[in-house]
C-alpha cells in the first residue's frame, strides 16, 4: 500500500528535478550578445550579477550600464558607488532606477519604459541563471525589442531553495499575472 505513494512522489520529485534542470540551471534563452544599446543588471544578485555586467561593459557591448534597484539592498555597495560617481568616471555611462514595485514585473517595466525614452532597440539583461527563464519571460511581456539574456552562476548550496522559489514564481508568472 505505501510503495504506491512513495513511487508517486519520486517520479514527481524526478520530474520537477527534470524541469528544474532545462528551466534554471541550463535555460536555452541564455546568450553572450554581440551589442546592446544598454546593459542592464537585475537587483538581487549583488556582484554575482555586477561583474558579469561589467565583463560585457569591457567587451564594448554596449555604451550604458543601467543597474535596477541599487538602495533596496544595503549590502550591494559597488553598485551604489557607481551609481553615486561622476559622470565619465566610468569608460561607459552608468544610468541607476528603482523598479516599482521592488519585483522583476517592476524591473521589466521599468526597462520597458528607459527603452521607450532613450529608443533602445537591443537590450542585454544579466540576471542569475535560475532566474533566467522567468526574467525573460516577463521582460517581454513589457520590452519588445531585441533581447538577449545573460545568466550568471549562483552559490550551489542555495540551488535547491532558489528553484523552489523560482518553480512558484513561474507558475504565478505563467497563470495568475500574464501581462506586462
Amino acid at each position: 500500500m505505501i510503495r504506491r505513494p512513495i513511487l508517486v512522489l519520486a517520479v514527481l520529485l524526478g520530474v520537477w528535478l527534470v524541469a528544474c534542470a532545462v528551466l534554471f540551471v541550463w535555460p536555452w534563452a541564455a546568450s553572450s550578445p554581440r551589442h546592446a544599446d544598454a546593459v542592464v543588471v537585475l537587483s538581487g544578485g549583488r556582484d554575482s550579477r555586477l561583474n558579469p555586467a561589467l565583463a560585457l561593459m569591457e567587451r564594448h557591448v554596449a555604451p550604458l550600464l543601467v543597474i535596477s534597484s541599487p538602495a533596496q539592498d544595503p549590502k550591494w555597495r559597488t553598485a551604489q558607488r557607481m551609481c553615486r560617481a561622476r559622470p565619465h568616471a566610468y569608460p561607459f555611462r552608468v544610468l541607476c532606477f528603482e523598479a516599482k514595485p521592488y519585483s522583476t514585473q517592476g524591473e521589466a517595466r521599468g526597462i520597458a519604459r528607459l527603452a521607450r525614452t532613450y529608443h533602445w532597440k537591443q537590450v542585454a539583461v544579466v540576471t542569475s541563471t535560475y532566474h533566467d527563464t522567468r526574467a525573460g519571460m516577463v521582460v517581454r511581456r513589457c520590452y519588445h525589442g531585441g533581447l538577449a539574456m545573460v545568466g550568471t552562476s549562483s552559490t550551489w548550496w542555495k540551488l535547491p531553495e532558489e528553484w523552489a522559489s523560482e518553480t512558484g514564481k513561474l507558475l504565478v508568472q505563467l497563470t495568475l499575472r500574464r501581462g506586462c
